[in-house]
């Protein structure tokens, strides 16, 4: 491990297969952490607008909500539910119109199930009285109108109603009261929230809602739980929950995390395998001493856990260091991108393009137990041929021309 003066290089060959154990430790590290800040980020955010569950009546106008929500609140593994009304409008205001999907909502009652609420940018969501015809919009569908908090849009459905002059458009002006981030551009560009009681005279459901959402105790029996409360309601529904909406997004989070962690462990088997060199050419330097060992009485198992030994270390101060480094990096994250992109200008994660505009982290000890475990696996594995080689050494082979 320190070589004379006189052989440097086998010692800057060490010192290399170190390093580049700890960079491929360290690179697997901080990649699984992102991939689970972004599997977190998804869940967290996708649960706060969607709630963890969903009923709705076949023909999408549910009549007895009331009851329905009673009824869900009997059960222990509910904690909240709440009507909602969604529908599909062009928002308008000036010379900009957008597409948006409009969801009528009960404020208290939404509170309790998703988490609108601490979202909030401008304003508060208890803002949405019934007869006031307030909108909370989100901030990518705000900027797109070039609205802000007070201003009005018009709201203009695809289905009109019929005059003398003909089928005229339905149409009604909101005034906005708030305005929302949720970080995910499929909910901040699309999604507006009005008072449900609005919505039903907009839509003109009259007493009808188009379903009830549910907040469970248990996120991940969220599809046992709506069954349940289904089946106790007695009428014929349609039941969602969060798993079956967004399945495609979790599952494609744990193939890529799952590739990511082949591809990078290839990373450390390449920087671990240097040892092989790095002990072939001390094996190849130390012949001599190790023939004066074997003809003093040293056992060739004895040579053979010399070199797994200098092997290991060099696995084992690579793993430590590579370890230390990507947690450090791993917990940080998030503060040096924010660094960089106000230094540079540079912004790594477009909102417009992906469904997360901010680059999260989340370390996990299993991953970094089991990534490290491999790297001193895969050390010691590369230890073992060089190892054997100079345990097989013939002293009078090896001290023929010395």
């Amino acid at each position: 491990m320190r070589a004379r003066s006189s052989n440097r290089f086998v010692s800057m060959i060490s010192a290399i297969s170190m390093l580049g154990i700890a960079i491929a430790v360290t690179v697997l590290i901080v990649v699984m952490s992102v991939v689970n800040g972004f599997e977190r980020e998804l869940k967290d955010r996708l649960l706060a607008m969607t709630a963890h569950a969903s009923i709705e009546n076949v023909d999408g106008e549910l009549a007895n909500s009331d009851a329905l929500i009673a009824t869900a609140e009997d059960s222990a593994r509910v904690r909240a539910a709440a009507p909602y009304v969604d529908g599909q409008a062009l928002l308008v205001f000036e010379k900009q119109l957008s597409g948006a999907e409009l969801r009528g909502i009960d404020p208290p009652l939404e509170d309790a199930v998703s988490g609108v609420g601490g979202v909030m940018r401008a304003g508060q969501l208890k803002d949405l009285e019934p007869g006031t015809f307030r909108i909370v919009l989100g901030v990518e569908l705000a900027d797109a109108l070039q609205v802000g908090v007070g201003d009005k849009v018009t709201v203009t459905l695809a289905e009109g109603r019929v005059t003398p002059a003909g089928v005229i458009p339905r149409t009604k002006r909101f005034t906005v009261s708030g305005l929302y981030r949720v970080g995910m551009f499929e909910f901040d560009r699309r999604l507006a929230f009005i008072n449900i009681n609005d919505a039903q005279r907009l839509y003109r459901k009259k007493n009808t809602v188009t379903g009830v959402r549910l907040a469970v105790t248990e996120i991940y029996e969220a599809p046992s739980i709506v069954r349940e409360v289904a089946l106790a309601h007695g009428e014929l529904v349609l039941v969602s929950d969060w798993t079956r909406r967004h399945v495609n997004f979790f599952r494609s989070i744990q193939i890529t995390k799952s590739i990511l962690f082949v591809i990078l462990l290839m990373v450390i088997a390449v920087a671990a395998f240097n040892i092989v060199s790095t002990l072939v050419m001390v094996v190849k330097d130390k012949q001599a001493d190790i023939a004066i060992l074997r003809t003093i009485g040293a056992r060739p198992s004895s040579i053979l856990r010399i070199f797994v030994t200098q092997g290991s270390i060099v696995g084992l101060v690579g793993t430590l260091a590579g370890v230390v480094l990507g947690v450090m990096l791993a917990l940080n994250l998030e503060s040096i991108v924010g660094f960089v992109e106000s230094v540079f200008g540079i912004k790594f994660l477009a909102a417009d393009v992906y469904f997360i505009s901010d680059l999260p982290s989340e370390l996990r000890f299993a991953d970094v137990s089991s990534i490290a475990l491999m790297a001193l696996a895969l050390a010691l594995i590369s230890t073992l041929y060089p190892a054997w080689v100079a345990a097989r050494t013939a002293p009078a082979e090896a001290l023929r021309y010395d």
